[in-house]
């Protein structure tokens, strides 16, 4: 007889799994970002741009404090918390992919204003002195933001249950059986 080989790695229930985000990805992500800002405002004649808008800053403000109060609101009621409703695992569910996409294009923003903020101190024209809050407060929101996502995340984890509670697997209680 010859024995089942394990499907490949993405093409069972287990492989295709979807893992936390990690680091690393949004790091390089931020760094592509931050060079390709740095590349398309050098190669541009920046006085001719107009002033950078605030209008992303607050909107990437208010993302933040949003999934952070989703974060706090969902493990509450992950962890059963008196006062709190159940929680819905669809919702649970979106939550997990609004965070994951969320931390993904913060970086990006993130790259893109440290990008632009670098090369804004480092210009010494009147345009780009004016810049240089908004380019901070782009960067300081983008940073909130993939932190907030990361912990809606985080918050969205089924958490470890005890030994004791656990349920014993049947196939566990009846030895000598496979």
């Amino acid at each position: 007889m010859t024995q089942a080989k394990p499907p490949p790695r993405g093409s069972g229930p287990d492989g295709s799994r979807m893992g936390p985000t990690r680091i690393s990805t949004l790091v390089v992500a931020g760094l592509a970002a931050a060079a390709v800002a740095w590349l398309l405002i050098s190669s541009l004649y920046y006085s001719g741009i107009p002033r950078l808008p605030w209008l992303p800053v607050v909107t990437l403000a208010g993302l933040a404090v949003l999934e952070a109060y989703a974060a706090i609101n969902t493990r509450g009621r992950i962890e059963r918390k008196p006062g709190r409703d159940p929680v819905n695992p669809l919702m649970v569910a979106r939550f997990v992919v609004l965070a994951k996409a969320s931390a993904l294009a913060a970086a990006i923003f993130a790259g893109f204003y440290a990008g632009l903020t670098g090369w804004l101190f480092v210009e010494t024209t009147r345009a780009a002195l004016d810049d240089r809050p908004a380019a901070g407060g782009g960067l300081l929101a983008s940073l909130a933001l993939v932190g907030a996502a990361l912990w809606l995340e985080r918050s969205c984890r089924v958490p470890e249950r005890p030994e004791d509670e656990r349920e014993q697997d049947p196939r566990e209680s009846r030895p000598g059986q496979r």
